[in-house]
C-alpha cells in the first residue's frame, strides 16, 4: 500500500516545514494472519481518518481453531512498506522567487528523498537535508499519545543572488557567494491530536555558515499539523519563521556605497531580527488510494511567506521586489 510523504520537497528552497516521520498508521501489526492484518488495519484507519479519535481495530469474533474464516494459527504477520527500513524518492518542480525579497520568479527543480534506514531518518530540509538519529520504528496503530523527540545534524545550501536574480539593477550590486549552513535541528512531535492518526510537531534549528559567505546564524522555529483525509490523501499544515543575526543581515540585505555606485539603490545598513514568517500546505494524494503499501504518490505545495524588518526595508527588497512571497510545487513520488 502506497505512503504518503512526509516531507515538504518545497521545503528544498523554501525552508518552511520540518518534516519526515513515517506516518503514524504506517509500520507492524502483531503475529496474525495477513488477510486478517489488512482488514483490521484498514477498519481501524478509516474510523480514524473519519474523525473517530478513540476508535479501536475491528475485532474478529472467537473463533476454534480450523473453524471455517479463522486467520491461521501463527500466520505470516501482515506489514507495511514502513516496516524498519523505508524510503521516499522524487522529482518535481516549484515556482519561487529568484531571491528571498525579489518578485521574479524561476522554476526550481524539486528533488526529495526521505526515509528511514538502520533506525536513522532522513528528511529534506530548507535546500539540504536533516538527519534524525532518534527516528522510532513506526508501528502501524499506536495506542500510546506520547510525545516523541527528534534530534540530528541539519545542512542548508543557500545560493540568495549568487545566480540571475532577474533584476538588472540587483543584478548591477553584484553577485554574492554560495553559503552552506549547518547545525542542529531538534522537534517534539505529539500524536493524536484530533483522530488516531494525526500528529503536531514543534520544531527549532539552527544552523552557521560554514563557507564563508554570510558568516552568520539562522534560528529556524516551526509548528506543522498531519492528517490524513480517508485512505488516499494527507494535509499537511504548518508555520515557521526565519531569525537571522547582523552578519546574515548585512550580507544579503545591506547596499554599501560601491553596491550603490554600480546599481544606483540607496546606502542600506541591515540589522539582524526577525526576518521572516510563512506558512506552508502540503496535499499528498495516493495513486491507488490505500496508504500502507509502497508505490507513486502526488503532491501539490502552495506557501506564504512575509519579510519583516530590514529584509522588507532593504532595497532589494522595497525598491525592487517585494515582501510577499509565494511558493507553489507539484511532484511525483515512490515510496519503497
Amino acid at each position: 500500500m502506497k505512503s504518503f510523504i512526509a516531507a515538504s520537497p518545497l521545503a528544498l528552497c523554501a525552508g518552511l516545514f520540518i518534516f519526515g516521520a513515517a506516518p503514524a498508521f504506517a509500520g507492524e501489526t502483531h503475529a496474525e494472519g495477513e488477510a486478517d492484518a489488512e482488514a483490521r488495519a484498514v477498519a481501524a484507519f478509516d474510523l480514524a481518518a473519519a474523525g473517530t479519535a478513540a476508535a479501536q481495530p475491528a475485532q474478529q469474533p472467537d473463533q476454534p481453531a480450523g473453524a471455517p474464516g479463522a486467520a491461521p494459527a501463527g500466520g505470516p504477520p501482515f506489514k507495511t512498506v514502513f516496516d524498519k527500513n523505508w524510503a521516499t524518492i522524487g522529482l518535481g518542480a516549484g515556482l519561487v522567487p529568484t531571491y528571498a525579497g525579489s518578485d521574479n520568479f524561476q522554476f526550481f527543480p524539486l528533488p526529495l528523498i526521505v526515509g528511514r534506514v538502520g533506525g536513522v531518518g532522513f528528511r529534506p530540509a530548507a535546500a539540504g537535508l536533516t538527519l534524525d538519529f532518534l527516528s522510532p520504528q513506526p508501528t502501524l496503530v499506536s495506542r500510546k499519545k506520547t510525545p516523541t523527540v527528534s534530534l540530528g545534524p541539519t545542512f542548508r545550501f543557500r545560493n540568495d543572488r549568487a545566480v540571475d536574480s532577474g533584476d538588472d539593477v540587483v543584478n548591477a550590486a553584484g553577485r554574492l557567494d554560495n553559503a552552506l549552513e549547518v547545525g542542529l535541528n531538534a522537534g517534539l512531535s505529539f500524536p493524536g491530536i484530533l483522530n488516531r492518526f494525526d500528529s503536531l510537531t514543534v520544531s527549532a534549528n539552527v544552523r552557521w555558515d560554514v563557507l564563508g559567505a554570510h558568516e552568520g546564524r539562522v534560528i529556524e522555529p516551526g509548528v506543522t499539523y498531519a492528517t490524513p483525509i480517508g485512505r488516499g490523501m494527507l494535509v499537511q499544515v504548518g508555520a515557521t519563521a526565519e531569525i537571522i543575526d547582523d552578519n546574515f543581515a548585512d550580507y544579503y540585505f545591506s547596499v554599501s556605497p560601491a553596491q550603490s555606485a554600480a546599481s544606483g539603490l540607496p546606502v542600506f545598513a541591515a540589522d539582524g531580527g526577525l526576518n521572516r514568517i510563512g506558512t506552508l500546505a502540503i496535499v499528498t494524494v495516493d495513486l491507488d488510494g490505500n496508504a500502507l503499501n509502497g508505490g507513486l504518490n502526488v503532491y501539490g505545495l502552495t506557501g506564504y511567506s512575509r519579510m519583516i524588518g530590514d529584509g522588507a526595508d532593504n532595497p532589494y527588497t522595497a525598491l525592487r521586489g517585494s515582501p510577499n512571497q509565494f511558493l507553489v510545487g507539484l511532484g511525483l513520488g515512490y515510496t519503497f
